[in-house]
């Protein structure tokens, strides 16, 4: 149910929320309004955050303004060039975007300490009544798009009792908009929307429900179990009670990291299997870095691909033991190459991922005397290596990401195709550096 928040009657006679409430708040069009908040000038006119045009950049964001001319995010920036060719074009500031994100997220936790961010410009927050919250929901969450609106820029919120009825509500009323799902109305709500609203249903699984006749998240909550289960497999309950409003999982302050990745995508292809290893290297360097600024090492180790015609294949390798390091795992990355690439294909981006981070056993000695599995240990390298690290990381620490580097960095220092979310580790202090990814 959406209603008007100017009507202050409605706010002050609301009836007592009873169970969870969630929210989730979407900066509208973040980046481009930042850039319209510092540029005056800007406002009102179409604006897009974005990389080059002539090297295969992309949009990062752009304002209303330039939606109307059917720009979006993730557009090739020659494609978006072509539909508006009079729009006012920026590569972005990360650090200012990242200083205003931090004081919406603090404006969030001034209502509830129970903050979930899932990226620069978007958060769930659990403010259900209890001991964090004594407030009705309905007026803190508009508090919160008040002073939201006084930094000078808006958002949208979506209030529900579960984290996908926040979200797909805060989608509704864009942009500055704010959405309420009351409790016992989440099928009213949720029944006739098209089944590709809800998070988990891709454009493969859309195909297939469309197949079987189903069209809208009615259908889909009713649809027989057998069927959800060729689906979406062990996820099959998890959908359904998503599509019928059942609280799905908590809103957790401190989200677990389940995977540190970072990706490239090149101006021009690449080709020769050395230059593939070389940006390997370089992107591997980054990752390792993040790792051990988490404290975080894996044991599964991701190499992902795409190629010229924009397909995409990826290889992963699992060790017995955990690594933060880029010297550690550089080779396992360099034997993936054979899986997603041969000689003569051409690759635009590459990616590197590393995950499975909870200790496991590992057999010490399958012939010897001994067959007690303990847990492994992060594994000690030679001290050379190690120091050198380690050293790399504190001038990093003090100077900044690009006060030392390696040679080969600079074979690639003119490939990016200036899209500002290849450029967010090369700040001093990513907002959430997993979630940016």
């Amino acid at each position: 149910m959406e209603y008007e928040l100017t009507d202050l009657e409605f706010l002050e006679s609301l009836a007592p929320w009873e169970g969870p409430a969630i929210i989730l708040l979407d900066l509208d069009a973040f980046f481009a309004s930042v850039e319209q908040l510092d540029h005056p000038e800007w406002r009102g006119k179409p604006v897009i955050v974005g990389g080059d045009k002539d090297r295969r950049g992309v949009v990062s964001t752009c304002s209303y303004e330039a939606r109307r001319f059917g720009v979006r995010s993730a557009m090739p920036s020659a494609q978006a060039a072509r539909l508006c060719p009079n729009a006012i074009w920026t590569p972005g500031n990360f650090p200012r975007y990242i200083a205003l994100s931090k004081q919406v997220m603090q404006i969030m936790t001034d209502a509830s300490p129970r903050l979930q961010q899932v990226s620069i410009d978007e958060a769930f927050l659990d403010i259900s009544p209890g001991r964090f919250v004594k407030d009705h929901p309905v007026r803190l969450a508009h508090q919160i798009r008040a002073r939201v609106a006084e930094l000078g820029i808006t958002c949208s919120i979506g209030l529900g009792t579960s984290k996908s009825v926040a979200k797909i509500a805060s989608d509704r009323d864009k942009p500055n908009g704010l959405t309420v799902v009351f409790p016992g109305r989440e099928l009213d709500f949720l029944s006739p929307l098209p089944i590709r609203t809800m998070s988990g249903v891709g454009k493969q699984a859309e195909k297939r429900l469309h197949e079987f006749g189903i069209f809208t998240l009615g259908e889909l909550a009713a649809a027989d179990e057998g069927l959800l289960r060729g689906v979406f497999g062990k996820n099959s309950t998890l959908m359904r009670n998503r599509c019928l409003g059942i609280n799905d999982s908590a809103v957790l302050s401190d989200d677990e990291v389940k995977s540190v990745s970072n990706e490239m995508t090149f101006s021009t292809d690449l080709i020769e299997r050395r230059e593939i290893e070389q940006s390997i290297s370089m992107i591997a360097a980054k990752v390792a870095r993040r790792l051990r600024r988490k404290g975080l090492a894996g044991y599964t180790i991701s190499l992902k691909v795409r190629y010229n015609d924009l397909t995409i294949a990826n290889a992963q390798h699992t060790l017995d033991h955990p690594v933060d390091d880029e010297h550690d795992f550089n080779p396992v990355l360099f034997n993936l190459i054979d899986q997603v690439w041969q000689p003569g294909i051409k690759l635009r981006l590459v990616g590197v991922g590393i995950s499975s981070f909870d200790e496991r056993p590992q057999q010490l000695n399958l012939f010897g005397d001994s067959l007690e599995l303990t847990p492994q240990r992060k594994p000690v390298q030679q001290k050379p290596k190690r120091s050198l690290v380690e050293a790399t990381d504190k001038v990093k620490d003090r100077f900044g990401e690009d006060a030392v580097g390696y040679g080969r960095e600079l074979r690639f220092k003119d490939r990016d195709t200036g899209t500002i979310a290849q450029k967010k580790d090369d700040y001093k202090d990513p907002l959430n550096p997993d979630s940016l990814s």
